[in-house]
């Protein structure tokens, strides 16, 4: 990427660029970012517009319903959700990350104007009702994690477990022994190692989280629409560097959401845009030509995140390992976790490359769970030899095949872009931190909390993994 490094080189320093004759020049900046512009909407023009049209289909509703008896289909629809034509900034996604960085924003801006943030949503079966205004119980349930380490990987774990102490973690590593004194009803054959959290440790409802960002974030003023972004409106401009090769930057101008169940289609004048679409981040960025060109050049590098099918299985085991059960992660992969107080389990396990499910459905493979799953659960807890799987679901990690970490910032040739995106399946633990750290930099033109610099799409381009070790 040699070509990415002379280019970033110029874009910082201002040298050996020239523009081609007649492009557009962009003057404006971010960070400080100055947002709130006034635009005319015709919204009057435009509510009378639509009512009219409502008005019609609702006859020809009616005519098409006479004329089918018995019959409550309807061949006409108008959305009531249909975006605004303005937004300061449009979020790309309505999963925890984006409803994160969507409170952020807001709750960064509520003493001055503000800023206007849409939210688009392209699952709107994501979302449960909230009416009251209670507190947010998380339902936090405090249980430590316990990892088991092999021979082969004892070393890493020590390693992990001193920047844990010094980051302030409360963790104890434990002999094979020490993990039988405090679990008898583990089989610790094969162990050489385990690590502990002693506090601060759990797990929640990722539902409440979601749901308590989004109803957050739409009190103080976003707005969400549910509809899936098609295309972008951008204008370019070609430079040049002093080896000749064309370097085109793009600026978003506006998106075009198509509505859910509607052939509506919505453009949406913005700012900035924010891609935190998960698993399909990547296609969204193709839609702009990203990972399109030539593999040399840098809009030929895609995001690399695409999606991953996971399976999580609820099994039921009376004489399981009850009320003191952590969330054990055994070094074959496969984890598991109380679920409930009634002898429920939840478990599972991230297959070998070779072996990774079809991810175009969210169906369940059961097989996989006899296959993969429940030998090795059985092995180091004797007492899942006898379970039953009373439920199951799949789900899309946003999986980042560079090195399974975050990719957060801007994409460098595509100006007002932002990623929040690649978590790998971690996304829920980091959306807090990630929704801060996007909005600074949108905000201030730079991260000032925590320093997520090096998740950058840079790292992208320059081939440089960001790996961690021993994580489930």
């Amino acid at each position: 990427m040699s070509a990415w490094r002379r280019l970033r080189g110029a874009l910082r320093t201002g040298g050996f660029l020239s523009r081609t004759p007649g492009t557009r020049r962009h003057t404006d900046r971010f960070g400080p970012l100055v947002l709130g512009r006034t635009l005319c909407t015709g919204g009057p023009l435009r509510k009378d517009f639509f009512k009219d049209l409502e008005a019609q289909l609702a006859a020809a509703r009616k005519k098409a319903s006479d004329a089918l008896p018995g019959s409550n289909w309807s061949p006409f629809q108008i959305s009531s959700n249909i975006p605004p034509e303005t937004s300061d900034i449009v979020i790309v996604g309505g999963g925890v990350v984006g409803w994160s960085i969507a409170y952020w924003l807001k709750q960064m801006t509520k003493f001055s104007k503000g800023v206007r943030v849409l939210v688009v949503e392209r699952d709107p079966t994501h979302f449960l009702g909230l009416v009251n205004e209670d507190p947010v119980d998380l339902q936090f349930n405090q249980s430590g994690y316990l990892f088991l380490a092999s021979e082969k990987v004892a070393h890493i774990m020590e390693e992990n477990h001193k920047t844990q102490r010094l980051a302030g973690a409360s963790v104890s590593l434990l002999s094979p022994t020490q993990v039988k004194e405090k679990f008898p009803w583990i089989n610790t054959e094969g162990v050489a190692l385990g690590s502990y959290g002693l506090e601060n440790e759990g797990w929640f409802d990722p539902w409440t989280l979601l749901n308590a960002f989004r109803r957050k974030a739409v009190s103080m003023g976003a707005t969400q629409c549910f509809g899936e972004v098609t295309d972008f409106h951008y204008t370019s401009d070609v430079f040049h560097t002093e080896d000749g090769e064309a370097v085109n930057l793009r600026r978003i101008k506006s998106v075009k959401v198509q509505m859910a169940n509607s052939l509506e289609r919505q453009p949406v004048e913005c700012a900035i845009v924010v891609n935190a679409a998960g698993a399909f981040s990547a296609k969204l960025a193709e839609i702009l030509g990203v990972g399109l060109d030539p593999k040399e050049s840098t809009f030929g590098v895609p995001v690399p995140v695409e999606p991953r099918k996971r399976y999580v299985y609820v099994v039921h085991c009376p004489d399981g390992p009850g009320l003191d059960t952590p969330f054990l992660i055994d070094y074959s992969g496969v984890y598991f976790r109380r679920e409930g107080l009634g002898g429920n389990y939840i478990t599972g396990v991230s297959p070998e490359e070779a072996d990774e499910p079809d991810a175009s459905n969210l169906e369940v493979d059961h097989q996989f769970f006899e296959d993969k799953v429940w030998p090795k659960l059985a092995n180091r807890v004797p007492a899942f030899e006898k379970l039953k799987v009373t439920s199951a679901w799949a789900g899309f990690y946003d999986y980042n095949t560079f090195d399974q970490n975050g990719i957060i910032g801007l994409h460098p040739l595509v100006k007002n872009m932002f990623f929040a995106t690649g978590f790998s399946g971690h996304g829920l633990q980091h959306s807090p931190a990630v929704g801060r750290a996007v909005a600074e930099l949108i905000l201030k033109g730079h991260f000032t909390t925590l320093d997520l610099s090096s998740f950058g799409f840079e790292r992208i381009l320059r081939r440089e993994q960001m790996l961690e070790r021993n994580i489930v």
